[in-house]
């Protein structure tokens, strides 16, 4: 019998040939790909300075707190990075924090970058954003949430010169009026979402100016604008009749049942609708809201909707099959009959986050007939329901879902980040 012989491609590689030798640089970053989260990525360049030069370049994304030399030092080594956030936490001050001299080291060094987070970075003025639009022309997000000392004319340079702009976060930035939305609707016809919570000097004016020119629009946050009325939403819906599908009105007080009207016959896509504290809004505006959206209405918040009552709401739950997220809170007219909808549904609902402290009228009927009809139910607050107790919930022998948290006491006041993601 003659013997065989073993050929190298049977043994495997010859022993003691180098990786870095054996492989390209573009097979590294095949590999590179193949490994998921950042954390393991940066493992990745810790085996040599050739690894660290092929995760540095490939890597798109940095979340960081960084002085000037060290944003310089990233510049250079992150070459390819598209998504840089430096956001500051809201409840803490780092001093001096981010500062206009390091927005014209982003503008110079981070010329790939589209998407650019700071949020609470209080310290930076127009003169940091008027070196940002020079730099980066190509920027198609920017969130810079309660930079209060923002104005007009930082903000135009964004909207003048980085004309790819889709998203833009003006959350607090109190001084901007009427005129950024001008040159918005002139120079970013591609925007998608604007958030101008807080900016209560914008008017009905010139929100039907925006939407002139920005006919995509998919989310309008004007929560707590105070000039914001029927007119304003009323255009909005009409313009952006297909792409809406996202609206916060959050203490829009001038805000009735026409705006809910022009919602219905218009955005058949919404969403996300918030109008807590609007309390011009009756019963049946909302049923025709319902009727038009059933299929796509996924979170409503209507906390301290006073005229809102059990003929409403019940069509809510009788209709709206994809129901994720509701807010009745403080709606006092609310009863035990709101909740019979979800009996006539003749299915079981999606809801997940249920909302309806001091509501004094709703009883344990109601919380049997939500256990029995709402399986995926996560949070369920009903502070401040008298007759909705711990111990109430016990006698009449509930059972609550395993992974279901129930709020029985505590301030209304207080913030659920699980929940507030949904509103």
């Amino acid at each position: 019998m003659s013997s065989s012989k073993v050929t190298n491609s049977e043994e495997g590689p010859p022993r003691g040939v180098c990786i870095n030798d054996a492989l390209t640089d573009d097979e590294l970053r095949a590999i590179l790909s193949r490994i998921p989260g950042d954390a393991d990525r940066d493992v990745f360049g810790l085996v040599c300075k050739r690894w660290l030069r092929v995760q540095s370049s490939d890597r798109r994304r940095l979340c960081v707190r960084a002085g000037s030399s060290m944003l310089r030092r990233m510049a250079d080594r992150f070459t390819g990075i598209v998504e840089l956030d430096l956001s500051q936490s809201a409840s803490r001050s780092y001093y001096p924090g981010v500062t206009d001299s390091d927005l014209s080291i982003i503008a110079g060094g981070f010329r790939q970058l589209r998407i650019l987070k700071l949020q609470n970075c209080k310290g930076i003025t127009d003169a940091g954003l008027i070196a940002l639009a020079s730099g980066l022309p190509s920027l198609q997000s920017l969130d810079v949430t309660n930079c209060r000392k923002l104005t007009n004319k930082g903000l135009v340079a964004i909207a003048e010169r980085c004309c790819k702009l889709r998203s833009l976060n003006l959350t607090g930035c109190r001084s901007i009026t009427d005129m950024l939305l001008e040159t918005l609707s002139k120079s970013c016809s591609h925007l998608e979402e604007l958030g101008l919570s807080g900016c209560s000097n914008i008017t009905d004016s010139g929100l039907s100016v925006l939407v002139d020119g920005c006919h995509h629009i998919k989310l309008l946050d004007v929560s707590k604008c105070s000039k914001i009325g029927d007119i304003g939403i009323s255009k909005v819906a009409k313009t952006c009749n297909s792409s809406l599908n996202t609206l916060k009105l959050l203490d829009c007080h001038k805000i009735g049942d026409v705006s809910i009207y022009s919602l219905s016959a218009s955005c058949p896509n919404l969403d996300t609708l918030v109008i807590g504290g609007c309390q011009n809004i009756s019963d049946e505006s909302i049923k025709s809201l319902v009727h038009s959206c059933s299929e796509s209405l996924r979170q409503l918040r209507m906390d301290w909707c006073l005229n809102i009552s059990d003929s409403s709401l019940s069509c809510v739950f009788s209709k709206c099959r994809n129901l994720a997220a509701l807010d009745i809170s403080c709606c006092d007219r609310v009863t035990d009959a709101t909740f019979l909808g979800l009996k006539r549904a003749g299915y079981k609902s999606s809801l997940k986050v249920l909302r309806a402290s001091n509501c004094p009228r709703i009883t344990v009927s109601a919380i049997s007939l939500i256990l029995e009809f709402c399986e995926s139910l996560e949070h369920l607050d009903v502070r401040s329901c008298p007759q909705i107790t711990e111990v109430s919930c016990s006698e009449a022998g509930l059972q609550f879902p395993a992974g279901c948290k129930i709020n029985f006491n505590g301030s209304l006041t207080e913030a659920n980040v699980m929940v507030d993601v949904f509103f």
